[in-house]
């Protein structure tokens, strides 16, 4: 049996203990945490759409009209009005047949991958893929290939090897703590040369990239060539729930296989409606992505210049990479105490060795609080004891393996356990 007092003793000792932050009032670019005002700059709101009076009106609406749960899992009752327009909605708008709405992203990723793989097939995953990709991998009970981050050499070396038992390549398309793009043109290429299928994980894509703020598979131009299309509504889109978009065969075998959509209670209306809302201002108002971008290439300048090493982000994501789990602490704190609230991010949400502060910019920022957050973030880091221009080489984000470690073990083993 687990000692739990134990656990958390040597998680302390570790430096990787966590505790809940109290944010008071909405989530915009200034927050009351812990009843001190700061410039938050670590929330996935990245349209500033969470709080947006046309969205909360919209979620208010909706619990008048249908009430505040759904009652039910889809299959059951819980399939209403408000469901079906807005997957009409986001199937239309990822320019798919069809799109199924999922309590989280966390589920849709369990639930499509366990659906898509079986014992005996083998699935290919990015190192750095999100923790539900994952554990959808490991629920699949399929054998899982690891390739090295966005090496789409290694990939096709594990697809060689892999033979006729290939069934899934996963990625991010957006890499969450990296803010990196994954390969997805050169993935799907891969993909059609050996017959196996394609599902992008675009949580941090859709609202931020690509034509319309469709995503990172629409930058690429690939979207009609993945088979599965996986986007959030908790963070460009401001609510909460996920969705997958897809072609109607590919939606009726989810409907059927996907055990996370089967056995979860339905989204309630408000989230959905507050979600239908928030596409509607990204489709009449798509300058809000280009000052998303316009604002990451500020933050990712002026920190620059204040010598941290940005260049692996190209998004409104941006790693502060620090190395040691203590350090990121010391450096969260000061920037704490300096008004900015930037979360430390710590093993095992990222490989050991590459804890950092996770930065994530806003459309609703303003250019000079973000030159003004990363002089603040400069003098944090120096009080923690981290200077940003004597970074030692290869301290970057995506060192190892996310999945189980070392990528020689990798490189060696073909085809192994996630």
């Amino acid at each position: 049996m687990i000692e739990i007092e134990a656990r958390l003793d040597e998680l302390e000792a570790l430096g990787l203990r966590r505790r809940m932050r109290l944010i008071s009032g909405p989530q915009g670019p200034h927050v009351v945490l812990d009843g001190k005002p700061v410039l938050l700059l670590c929330s996935n709101n990245y349209l500033g759409l969470a709080d947006h009076p046309r969205v909360r009106s919209a979620a208010a609406r909706a619990a008048t009209r249908w009430g505040v749960g759904s009652g039910a899992s889809r299959l059951v009752s819980g399939t209403m009005t408000v469901h079906r327009r807005l997957e009409e909605r986001l199937a239309a708008f990822k320019r798919r047949d069809t799109a199924l709405l999922f309590g989280s992203g966390y589920l849709a990723n369990c639930g499509v991958i366990a659906a898509l793989a079986r014992p005996g097939d083998v699935v290919f995953s990015d190192e750095l893929n999100h923790a539900s990709i994952i554990d959808g991998c490991r629920l699949s009970r399929a054998e899982v290939f690891v390739y090295d981050h966005a090496d789409v050499e290694h990939l096709e070396w594990g697809l060689e090897r892999a033979g006729g038992r290939a069934a899934l390549i996963v990625t991010d398309g957006v890499f969450s703590m990296d803010g990196d793009v994954a390969p997805l043109l050169d993935i799907v290429e891969l993909a059609r040369e050996h017959d196996v299928r394609v599902m992008v994980d675009d949580a941090h894509g859709t609202g931020t990239l690509g034509p319309g703020g469709r995503g990172a598979a629409a930058a690429a131009g690939i979207e009609d060539e993945v088979d599965v299309l996986m986007g959030t509504l908790g963070k460009a889109l401001g609510s909460y729930g996920a969705f997958v978009a897809c072609d109607g065969t590919m939606a009726r075998y989810l409907v059927n296989a996907a055990r996370t959509f089967i056995f979860s209670t339905a989204l309630p209306p408000p989230a959905v409606a507050a979600a239908a809302a928030a596409l509607d201002l990204l489709e009449t108002s798509p300058e809000r992505v280009s000052k998303l971008a316009r604002n990451a290439h500020v933050l990712r300048a002026a920190l620059a210049a204040e010598g941290f090493d940005v260049e692996s982000s190209g998004t409104q994501i941006v790693p502060l990479v620090v190395g040691e789990p203590e350090l990121a602490m010391r450096m969260c704190e000061a920037a704490l105490a300096r008004g900015v609230f930037a979360q430390a991010i710590r093993p095992p949400t990222v490989p050991a060795g590459t804890s950092r502060l996770r930065l994530a910019v806003m459309s609703t920022h303003r250019p000079g609080e973000l030159r003004s957050a990363a002089r603040l973030l400069g003098q944090a880091a120096r009080a923690a004891g981290f200077d940003p221009r004597a970074r030692a080489a290869g301290a970057g984000a995506g060192l190892t393996g996310a999945h189980t470690g070392a990528r020689d073990e990798a490189r060696a083993a073909p085809v192994r356990a996630a």
